[in-house]
């Protein structure tokens, strides 16, 4: 399991007990260095004082919060220690709710939460009681920088916890409704069975990142000096009519749906190449 990124008490009514969260998945892609295009040799990063017009060694670098133009405070890391809520330490479940309840705009990042050594019985309780009244858990934590709001679940694998965005953080959504737009009975009948026709089970196992596997294929082609094959572009055209659109996307999906077989179900992962960067906790 990835390092711990978090750990202290996790608190529902007079019940406490300490645990620890973990990353629950970490983002992967092809990552490029940065070279010189002369000699193809690495390029470091430099700290620059634009006063001075030198380099500074990181050793000689604070943090500083910019109050006017050009006017800082400088903010010491002990200062901001000291300055840590109590949700620094400690978790403290604020409510519960239904899944429903929270929409999934909000989610963040995802973390494991595990018990300490000895502490297995109240984790265990709360995580019944979860289930088996089918709520989830409002609580706050402060990691990172910041404090987050996070629901915290029950799944069959143990609690889950998800930091979630502020409302205030939540872009606001440009005009995305249906204004005046008119549709027909039929056209409407035609994309609800369409979209009866593409329903299946969620398998997340059989999706993958193609851009990835393109990129790894292209690394491996040009280091063996083999020719790069193209991917051929796909071909989207607007649609003029929607009703016979929609009746030629459903006799498709009619016919795949006999075939017994989808296009995700096709797509493999291709084999790795690239070197992997070592996991870090999110």
């Amino acid at each position: 399991m990835a390092a711990s990124v978090w750990k202290g008490y996790l608190s529902f009514g007079l019940v406490s007990f300490p645990v620890r969260l973990f990353a629950a998945a970490r983002p992967e892609a092809v990552h490029f260095h940065m070279l010189h295009k002369k000699d193809l040799s690495r390029i470091k990063e430099v700290w620059y004082c634009a006063e001075e017009d030198k380099p500074v060694d990181r050793a000689d670098i604070v943090k500083g919060y910019e109050y006017s133009k050009g006017k800082y405070v400088v903010v010491e890391p002990e200062e901001l220690k000291k300055i840590s809520p109590p949700t620094a330490r400690a978790m403290e479940i604020l409510q519960f709710v239904r899944a429903s309840d929270v929409d999934p705009i909000y989610f963040e990042h995802s973390y494991y939460v595990a018990p300490e050594e000895g502490v297995r019985k109240p984790y265990a309780l709360l995580l019944r009681a979860m289930q088996e009244t089918e709520y989830d858990a409002i609580a706050k934590v402060t990691m990172h920088g910041r404090e987050h709001v996070v629901v915290i679940r029950p799944t069959p694998a143990g609690i889950v916890l998800h930091t979630m965005y502020y409302v205030a953080e939540l872009h606001k959504s440009r005009e995305t409704g249906t204004g005046d737009a008119q549709y027909s009975r039929k056209e409407l009948d035609l994309a609800k069975k369409l979209i009866e026709s593409l329903g299946a089970p969620f398998k997340p196992e059989q999706f993958h990142d193609q851009y990835r596997q393109n990129v790894e294929r292209l690394v491996e082609e040009k280091q063996h000096g083999r020719k790069v094959t193209v991917e051929k572009p796909a071909r989207v055209a607007p649609v003029v009519d929607i009703l016979q659109a929609l009746q030629r996307s459903l006799s498709s999906s009619s016919k795949t749906a006999k075939s017994g077989s989808t296009q995700v179900s096709k797509t493999q992962p291709a084999k790795k190449t690239a070197k992997k960067r070592p996991r870090h906790a999110a």
